[in-house]
């Protein structure tokens, strides 16, 4: 599996800062596309030519550098399912100025099989933020994330407002996030060695 394609029963509205189709978009599915780690191709091109050859249409796509087969982590709680690859070769912490770059990324893709609003899906992202920085910390990692961070919330456009930490729903991604980044990384420690 060098790279990771899900594909949803029917089409989810995503808010993301994925490199394809980020932004908000209504997708038929994510992939994690597996690049070299010394990339600086067209990354708009490449995306759309790994759709095309994956006969996929509307996906939202984020790229890393990780091993997927080895560092996928899945997890479910409740409603939501998180996806992570998680590479960790260029920690950086939010407001101070990073050391020199050096391939490595984080991508966390959440699926919420629930309605949600815009505003809530914005609400499950800093809920997934929080969830990862907490995860580095408490494993040793004196960072928030890497310099090259994706994430994406996918949901059904719905009614539900709020998805921070006080919420069911929030506590679900909490959960999803924490286990399977820990997993992820876990293996991606592993396997560096």
């Amino acid at each position: 599996m060098r790279h990771f394609i899900q594909p949803f029963d029917e089409p989810m509205l995503s808010l993301s800062n994925a490199p394809h189709n980020g932004g908000l978009f209504r997708a038929n599915g994510f992939f994690f596309m597996m690049v070299h780690k010394n990339y600086s191709g067209d990354y708009k091109a490449d995306c759309q030519r790994f759709e095309r050859e994956n006969n996929l249409k509307d996906f939202v796509g984020f790229m890393t550098a990780a091993d997927i087969e080895k560092v996928l982590a899945v997890s479910r709680s409740g409603s939501v399912t998180a996806y992570v690859t998680a590479g960790v070769t260029n920690p950086a912490v939010a407001g101070e100025i990073p050391p020199p770059w050096k391939p490595g990324t984080i991508n966390i893709a959440v699926v919420i099989e629930d309605g949600l609003t815009v505003g809530a899906m914005a609400n499950a992202i800093m809920t997934a933020t929080e969830a990862k920085t907490y995860t580095l910390l408490k494993l040793g990692y004196n960072a928030t994330g890497t310099t090259s961070d994706g994430i994406g919330v996918f949901a059904f456009e719905g009614e539900k407002e709020w998805a921070g930490t006080a919420t069911e729903l929030g506590i679900n991604i909490g959960r999803a996030v924490r286990k399977a980044l820990e997993e992820s990384l876990r293996k991606w420690e592993k396997n560096r060695k």
